[in-house]
């Protein structure tokens, strides 16, 4: 009986949660009218543009297409900026050498919807690190994984503005 309880309770709850909207953060689509996407970047590679679509390609386009040029009929063009990647130290060892940093990681990307002025926006990332200057090779792995899932938390934060630009965009 109390199994029976707690499965109409669960289902009551999760009933109330999906018809109020409510998702998991990080699970959003993109709005149907975006239905291009173009991701340029002023370097040829840059990490974050290649994190940026990765994360597209896993996001619902609605069947549109993700493309690494602007068309015509784009519907929104993603334009990342050099990325700034910047240490502010925290704390020192005894013997004067570091022992934690801040990571700062700069982000600057244009958005531009069609028939719209381009939207320019800034935002950062940040991370404690700490530095052991006896395992070095161990702590560059480590920072590179770090940087990684920084580029990873930049990308996701950049479609959750993009989704939520693209509402304001169509309803103006």
């Amino acid at each position: 009986m109390k199994t029976f309880f707690r499965l109409v309770t669960a289902g009551a709850a999760a009933l109330v949660l999906t018809g109020c909207g409510f998702h998991l953060r990080g699970n959003e689509a993109l709005p149907p009218s975006v239905n291009y996407v173009a991701v340029t970047s002023a370097q040829a590679h840059a990490p974050l543009a290649r994190a940026l679509k990765k994360k597209l390609a896993v996001y619902d386009l609605h069947g549109g297409t993700l493309a690494d040029s602007p068309s015509p009929d784009m519907s929104v063009l993603i334009n990342i900026q050099p990325e700034q990647l910047e240490r502010r130290l925290l704390s020192v060892f005894s013997t004067g050498q570091v022992a934690e940093y801040e990571l700062i990681y700069g982000v600057r990307y244009t958005v531009t919807f069609p028939d719209k002025a381009p939207l320019p926006a800034y935002f950062e990332v940040l991370r404690d690190y700490q530095d052991d200057p006896e395992q070095v090779l161990a702590k560059s792995r480590e920072l590179e994984l770090v940087l990684s899932e920084m580029r990873d938390e930049a990308a996701d934060k950049i479609i959750r503005r993009i989704a939520s630009q693209s509402s304001q965009a169509v309803a103006e």
